[in-house]
Parts: C-alpha cells; sequence; structure tokens
C-alpha cells in the first residue's frame, strides 16, 4: 500500500469503513476500488458502536446529515443496500466528515468481515464480489496489529470484570448513616410530683447505620446498628410528657451499647401491593403514612419530641410482625400490620401471640398532591404509649402507672386499648404545610388479681396542630411549630375511677424548631419545648425544655 492511501486510511472517518471498501466496486468504471475505499473512509465512513443505541440503517434517507448531493452519497447506499454495514448515532446521524483513530478504523472494518462471512455462511456469496473480498483481504492484512490489539483488550476487560465481580464486598447492598448529637437543659418547671427538676444541662448522642440491601431492584432488606447514649429525660420530670424523639430507642439509656435496631424485608406482591416483614424493633411508620410531612423525622430531622413527630396512637405497636401496603390507585391507599413485642420470648404470657401486641389499619386518602387523610385503628394488648415512644400522662400509660402505683403488678394486669385516630395535612403552598391529628383511646383492665387491682376503663384523648415552612431562609431547612394535648384520661368508668382518679388539668405541649441545613449533610436545629401543668396537673409549675440538636448524615 502506497505512502498516499496509508495517509486516507490514518486520517479516515470512524468504525464503518470497512464496508466503504466494498462499495467502491458500484462506480468501479471510473475510480479505482482502493482509491474510493480510501477517499470515502477519509470523508464520510463512520460506525458507532452498538450500544450507542440505533438500529442497524435500511436507508440513506435514514441519516438526517447525508444529503444526495454528497459525493460519496452512492458509495453509502451501495454499502447499506448490499452489505447492511452502516449504521448512523442515536439522534439518526452519520457525521461522516468526523476523524477517527486507526483502532475505530479497525473495529468499523472487522463488523463489516463479520457480515460478508454471514453472506456467504447464507449462500448469497454471488453477491460478494471478487473484487471486494481482494479489498478486504488487504484491509485485513494492513490492520491485522489493530485488530489484535482490540481482541486483546477486550479479553483484558472481560478478565478485570470477572475479577471485581467476585471480590467486591457487594453489588447490591448501599451503606447510609445518621449521627445526632444533643444538648438538652430545663430552664424552669416542676416535674409530676411537683419538685423543681434540676438545671443541669446535658449531652447526648444516637448513632444509626443503615445496610440497605436489593435482590431484585424493587425489594428492601434493612438492616440497622444503632447505639444510645441519652438518659431519658422523663427520669428527672417523672412523666412520659415531653419525651425527646432522639432518646427513645431499643435501649433507652446512656450505656451506647450497639445493638440491631431494626431488621425488616420489604418486597413488592403484584404492582399495587407491598409486602413489608417486620424481625425487630417494627414501628408503625415501617409501612403506614403518618401524614406528618417535613415533622415526622423520626428523631433525625423535624420534630424534636414523640408528640411532635406523630400522632400517639402510632406508638401502641412495636416489635416483630408483619406489615402490608395496598395502593388501590394514586389516591387511595390501605395499610394494615401486625407486631408482637415480645416475639422471641418462648415463655408463657410471651411470644408472636400471648404477649404484647398492636395491630394496626389504616385508610389514607390523598384527593389532591396538596392533601392527605388518614383514618387509623389500632387494637393493643398490654402495651401503651410508651411502646414505641413515650407520651402523654402518668395515668394514660396505665400499665406502667399500675407498676408504680400498686406495687409492681404490672407484668400480671392484662390491659386491652382500641384507638382510633384522624389525621390530616395540607401544603398550603410550597412553603407552608399545616398538619393536625385527634386521636382517641379505650383502655380496659382485663383483670381484677383477686381485687388487687380494681376493674375500669379510660377514655383517652390527644391532639395536636402542626405548622411546617420548609425552604425557609436556606433550601432544605425547615422551620416547625406544634401546639397540643398529649395523652390525657378524660374519664373512667367502674371501682378504677376511686383508685387512680383522672387527670383533672389540661396540659399544652408548645413546640418550637428551627432545623437550619448548612449543608447537604450537616443540619442544626435550635428548639424550645414548653409543657403547661406538666402531667395534666395545674399544681407542677411549668417546664420548658430547651434543646440544639446537631444532625449528622452520609
Amino acid at each position: 500500500m502506497s505512502k498516499q492511501t496509508r495517509k486516507f486510511w490514518v486520517g479516515g472517518s470512524s468504525a464503518m469503513l470497512l464496508g466503504l471498501s466494498l462499495a467502491s466496486t458500484a462506480q468501479a468504471e471510473a475510480i479505482d476500488p482502493i482509491t474510493e475505499v480510501n477517499s470515502v473512509a477519509q470523508l464520510a465512513v463512520e460506525q458507532p458502536a452498538p450500544s450507542l443505541g440505533m438500529e442497524q440503517v435500511t436507508s440513506v434517507s435514514q441519516l438526517t446529515d447525508v444529503r444526495p448531493t454528497d459525493w460519496a452519497f452512492q458509495a453509502l447506499q451501495s454499502l447499506v443496500e448490499r452489505y447492511g454495514c452502516i449504521v448512523g448515532y442515536p439522534d439518526r446521524t452519520y457525521r461522516g466528515n468526523r476523524a477517527m483513530t486507526r483502532y475505530e478504523f479497525a473495529a468499523g472494518l472487522n463488523a463489516c468481515m463479520d457480515k460478508i462471512q454471514e453472506l456467504i455462511a447464507a449462500a448469497t456469496a454471488d453477491l460478494v464480489k471478487k473484487e471486494d473480498l481482494l479489498t478486504l483481504q488487504r484491509l485485513q492484512e494492513e490492520f491485522a496489529a489493530e485488530l489484535t490489539a482490540l481482541r486483546g483488550r477486550v479479553d483484558a476487560l472481560d478478565v478485570r470484570t470477572a475479577t471485581l465481580e467476585k471480590q467486591q464486598f457487594s453489588t447490591t447492598t448501599k451503606l447510609s448513616g445518621e449521627v445526632v448529637m444533643a444538648v438538652v437543659g430545663v430552664a424552669t418547671g416542676d416535674n409530676a410530683a411537683g419538685d423543681s427538676v434540676p438545671r443541669n444541662p446535658f449531652l447526648g448522642t444516637r448513632t444509626r447505620l443503615n445496610f440497605d440491601t436489593s435482590f431484585t431492584g424493587e425489594d428492601l432488606l434493612r438492616t440497622r446498628l444503632q447505639a444510645i447514649g441519652f438518659t431519658d429525660l422523663s427520669n428527672e420530670t417523672l412523666t412520659p410528657e415531653g419525651t425527646l424523639r432522639f432518646s427513645s430507642g431499643f435501649l433507652g439509656s446512656e450505656s451506647n451499647s450497639v445493638g440491631i435496631d431494626a431488621l425488616l424485608y420489604q418486597f413488592p406482591l403484584g404492582e399495587k401491593t407491598t409486602v413489608i416483614i417486620e424481625a425487630n424493633a417494627g414501628a408503625a411508620d415501617d409501612f403506614t403514612d403518618t401524614i406528618n410531612p417535613f415533622l415526622d423525622g423520626d428523631g433525625g430531622t423535624g420534630a424534636l419530641t414523640n408528640f411532635g413527630t406523630r400522632n400517639s396512637i402510632y406508638y401502641l405497636l412495636d416489635g416483630t410482625g408483619l406489615g402490608v401496603r395496598h395502593a388501590f390507585n394514586d389516591k387511595l391507599e390501605l395499610s394494615a400490620g401486625y407486631l408482637a413485642s415480645e416475639a422471641a420470648d418462648p415463655s408463657p404470657g410471651a411470644g408472636l401471640f400471648n404477649g404484647p401486641y398492636g395491630a394496626i389499619a389504616q385508610l389514607t386518602f390523598k384527593p389532591t398532591e396538596a392533601i392527605a387523610l388518614g383514618l387509623t385503628y389500632v387494637h393493643a394488648y398490654n402495651n401503651d404509649f410508651t411502646a414505641n415512644g413515650a407520651t402523654g400522662s402518668n395515668r394514660a400509660n396505665l400499665r406502667s402507672f399500675l407498676a408504680s402505683e400498686l406495687s409492681g403488678v404490672e407484668a400480671d394486669v392484662p390491659v386491652s386499648s382500641n384507638a382510633y385516630g384522624l389525621s390530616a395535612s395540607w401544603q398550603i403552598n410550597p412553603k407552608i404545610v399545616l398538619n393536625g391529628s385527634v386521636g382517641y383511646t379505650t383502655t380496659r383492665t382485663l383483670a381484677s388479681l383477686n381485687g388487687l387491682v380494681p376493674r375500669g376503663d379510660l377514655s383517652i384523648w390527644n391532639w395536636s396542630v402542626g405548622l411546617a415552612f420548609p425552604d425557609l431562609g436556606k433550601t432544605g431547612s425547615v422551620a416547625g411549630l406544634i401546639v397540643g394535648m398529649e395523652p390525657k384520661v378524660t374519664r373512667i368508668k367502674g371501682p378504677l375511677e376511686d383508685a387512680i382518679g383522672e387527670d383533672e388539668d389540661t396540659s399544652l405541649h408548645i413546640e418550637a424548631f428551627y432545623q437550619y441545613q448548612l449543608s447537604d449533610n450537616i443540619a442544626i436545629t435550635p428548639g424550645v419545648i414548653w409543657l403547661t401543668a406538666p402531667d395534666h396537673n395545674n399544681d407542677n409549675k411549668d417546664l420548658v425544655i430547651g434543646t440544639l440538636r446537631a444532625t449528622f448524615t452520609f
């Protein structure tokens, strides 16, 4: 091959050239085949890799930047019709004037050779002219080194890919984490016993690591490790009211021991149903919409307290069990679940069905993107509002109250509760969201323990109204204001009334916070919780709690 000919090959266009050489015979009477191939390769031929997304060109008219007046039009048309060696880019262009490397040319040459071999194998050898075969042979010899190099590179990539697949940690698991650090202090107020609460600020932490694994791309296996380094403030206030959400957990103390806080597997059942298997520390919000956007951040973001995070009746269940979500359409969803608090205990009065448990069903209606409504029913056995959090007065948490007031008989007093809730959310505009909820719970003692515990039925109410201001001051930031009444015993029927009495007064829970997003991974949240008449008792001075929460996510 002459130096002039080699010049054309080195400066040629792109990988399709292969077939271009074949087209030279279409104009053999006027132009030498080799000269034609080189000229077309330099100015008009290009074959992108098949992965670029366009199918084989069946007509030159499919290429929007090739005109009948182009000097190589006839050559391209011949290649398409006789050998099918031309493809274009996804935008249906050919880009025939673009320069290419010898490797690109070699790849295109190899593709055309494979095409001609297919024609020969299909007994259509009469379509392949002798001159074309000679031209291809000369091209193959000229680019033998490049073709060999390409094959070697592909083989090396296959080896590296196989090695990576064997050595990588997992193709399906993602790690995410959250660290909450908070300074908490009481500014003023009394505890439930009427004594002044110590004014000692303290620092606590909560650390979570989530390992999220998917086996099909649609399912989720979540394993969460958690460590809590908090002493619950209720140890000093002597009431579940005002309990901080980020201090609640499977340990609930300053131990900082690491344990599995959540272990669940979620998978679709058809197009509209999702099943959630809770193996450890499950909660209602794992499979139920709590209808409290921007405020329900489970302690890491949003509201600071259990009460501000979601309707108190959701805390009546936790543990091991099953949850299901079924979307009838884009506007209506049904969620249901069953969780047992002592599922791993085989002793009498425990296990999946004989121990404490909670069952929930909720109908969620979203008529528009801005409005959501939830109708909730919860049935619980031997659980109160401290099952997955801590809210309300001491009397409202009957099991815990009886343990402290009646010589520690909590474990022997069977209690049954039925709760009904209504929640609503309205995004008035992109900057203002109004949330509200109300809950009514009836709790009954099921045995008297030979007269030690009087029988009775409790009526318990709670309500809240919240405002969220997303993106206030900075994108990702949010301010919140929550006003409500934590669970309060409003009525008791039966002999139990004389034994424990009702909550005669009303305590208001007022909470305000501003979560400032310093960066995508760091948020600082100052906040204050004001409890009037702690434990629904006007004899106790108002309690004011200040917090400064820092949340780090990765």
